[in-house]
């Protein structure tokens, strides 16, 4: 063989070898994450949901392709994303603790598996036929964010004997949590004697408007609705919150690791693991319909004493002693 013929079939399978490893990759199953936070404050989550697939064997990068979509709260680009899901084919469209996408993602298509996080009935949402056999291309967790409103708020009624008149903060772009929020807590303040003043935010300007018409009703506490936005936004509601003198009550841990006065709920990191997990399992041939929906059993009682001594609230020994955790 000639040395040019010999350089010329040598950089030609120089050439191939990077066209192969791409058609390799391409050929890898395509999981769509689509979560409502941020990028920069979920890390960790993202991290789980990793966790959750290499327990089933998937390795993102080796067998399988994982996706990251960060909303940072931007629910109006939803319907994008899940067209564009749709159009590609993915193997899974994974939505933890993301209503909106999820109830967009099963509206879409019904053949695409997609696993889910939500804090509402599954069943009532029309996601699955029950909890037991869902019955179609949908399954996961309900973590009930909304379901347990009434005892946030009964918590924080019985820390705060004295607040009166609560604050609500809802993000009037996730609808389904915050009608699901705004009826359970009516309900439940009926029952207790509590006023109620609700109060919209879905941008960062918007959550500094919402806390100065706070002060000026002069609301006693304030009770985040669960909403992944403002898990992504707790140091600014944090914030605001110290500034403003203000016991808070929120959804999610990260809001009192920043010094909010307290928070009740289940794990999200949980909820990343597991849809990760069935992700993985769907794609090693599981089918959606197969896969009964899970419902979380731990839940969270998280107390920041240090807010609480800054406020000046004194918290019963009693409610101490039944916190998973108290923030010194």
């Amino acid at each position: 063989m000639r040395r040019r013929e010999f350089m010329t079939l040598l950089g030609g399978t120089a050439a191939a070898w990077p066209l192969a490893a791409r058609a390799q990759q391409t050929a890898m199953p395509v999981v769509a994450l689509i979560s409502a936070r941020s990028r920069e404050t979920a890390v960790g989550l993202a991290t789980e949901f990793r966790k959750g697939l290499s327990q089933t064997g998937r390795t993102d990068g080796q067998n399988v392709v994982v996706e990251d979509h960060w909303l940072e709260g931007h629910y109006e680009r939803v319907p994008a994303l899940i067209d564009d899901f749709v159009r590609r084919n993915v193997a899974v469209i994974a939505t933890p603790a993301n209503s909106p996408a999820t109830l967009a993602a099963k509206a879409a298509t019904s053949t695409i598996p997609i696993v889910f996080g939500v804090g509402e009935d599954p069943v009532e949402l029309g996601l699955v036929a029950s909890l037991a056999k869902p019955g179609g291309n949908a399954t996961g967790i309900n973590f009930f964010a909304s379901e347990i409103d009434a005892k946030r708020l009964g918590l924080m009624h019985e820390m705060l004997p004295k607040a009166n008149r609560v604050a609500v903060l809802i993000n009037p772009a996730n609808t389904t949590t915050a009608q699901a929020t705004s009826k359970t807590l009516e309900q439940a303040a009926h029952v207790m004697g509590l006023e109620l003043v609700f109060f919209q935010a879905n941008t960062p300007p918007e959550i500094d408007a919402a806390f100065a018409a706070i002060g000026r009703e002069r609301a006693d506490a304030l009770f985040i609705a669960p909403d992944a936005y403002f898990a992504a936004r707790a140091v600014q509601l944090g914030t605001l919150a110290m500034r403003d003198r203000i016991p808070a009550s929120a959804f999610s841990r990260e809001n009192v690791e920043v010094g909010m006065l307290m928070s009740y709920g289940t794990s999200i990191a949980d909820v990343f693991r597991q849809v990760g997990i069935y992700a993985g399992s769907i794609l090693n041939g599981t089918k959606p319909a197969e896969l009964p929906v899970l419902q979380s059993t731990k839940f969270e009682f998280i107390i920041n004493l240090q807010t609480a001594r800054s406020l000046g609230v004194d918290i019963p020994p009693t409610l101490l002693a039944r916190a998973d955790e108290v923030i010194e």
